[in-house]
């Protein structure tokens, strides 16, 4: 049985280009979005629509980091996070704005951002399945797209008024050329004190590279301007579950030991949560 159109994909339909041919407008027909040449790719019945070519969607993010990141967020100590997102994203467009998110996840963020802008539509991207099957259900004005952050966005040009990356990868180029010249790049991304209580414990955790700021600043500067930096860090208390689902929803949970995890006295019955946001204006 052929697969009904999500109403949050139509509303994001003009959004979209064909990623093979790159011809504008794809239309929905028999469980599918086809592009007027005749390529076709389908809607999941999860309500994401898949517009990989060349590969399947696939991800670090399984089933298990996935559920644990729903879990971990659902218990709201990454609420400061999602709120400065939305903040700087609303100050930057109108309620009737369009949101892309980028390597969106689970839609956590981009709820976020929706929930401030009660006009506007959202449409998150990412190659895990797992997340977009959250990601589709996440608000009722947010589409989910499987695709892959390196490669060109299936998105026309300067149809973004904002584009959100909270700790996804970048891709500066695209980022650009989907923004319209007054839109607004929000990035949040993780200081050297964020969760330093866990990989002060578990030094097999992903750390973070003290470069990683100076690199990010080099790669966007071409492409744009930052107008405003906002620092958000605080304590966040963690039960056992809560510190456990902090490492299994990272990339951390292929370099710590089950054993480790199984040490209750390795587990911090805190955490210090600190990231950076910014709003980049495109050059």
């Amino acid at each position: 049985m052929p697969v009904s159109l999500p109403p949050a994909l139509e509303l994001s339909l003009g959004l979209l280009r064909c990623p093979t041919c790159r011809t504008r407008h794809l239309h929905p027909g028999r469980g599918a979005l086809r592009c007027p040449v005749g390529h076709t790719f389908d809607i999941a019945r999860h309500g994401y629509a898949g517009l990989l070519t060349g590969t399947r969607a696939t991800s670090g993010d399984d089933t298990a980091m996935v559920q644990a990141r729903n879990r971990f967020l659902s218990t709201g100590a990454y609420a400061p996070i999602r709120n400065v997102g939305a903040r700087l994203a609303a100050d930057a467009a109108a309620e009737q704005a369009t949101v892309v998110d980028v390597g969106c996840g689970t839609g956590y963020y981009l709820a976020g951002v929706l929930d401030r802008l009660p006009g506007a539509r959202g449409l998150g991207l990412d190659t895990s399945v797992r997340a977009l099957r959250s990601a589709a259900r996440a608000h009722d004005r947010a589409a989910a797209v499987a695709w892959d952050v390196f490669r060109p966005f299936p998105l026309a040009d300067g149809v973004a008024d904002v584009v959100l990356d909270v700790f996804a990868p970048r891709n500066p180029a695209e980022f650009h050329r989907v923004l319209r010249p007054t839109g607004r790049l929000i990035v949040v991304r993780p200081t050297e004190r964020h969760l330093a209580e866990l990989r002060d414990r578990l030094p097999a955790m992903v750390t973070i590279d003290p470069a990683k700021e100076r690199r990010l600043h080099r790669a966007l500067d071409p492409f744009f301007e930052g107008t405003v930096t906002e620092q958000v860090e605080y304590t966040a208390p963690l039960t056992r579950l809560d510190a456990l689902d902090l490492v299994t929803m990272t990339p951390s949970a292929r370099h710590v030991s089950r054993a480790d995890l199984n040490d209750d006295g390795l587990l911090p019955d805190e955490v210090t949560v600190s990231v950076l946001a910014t709003a980049y204006q495109p050059r």
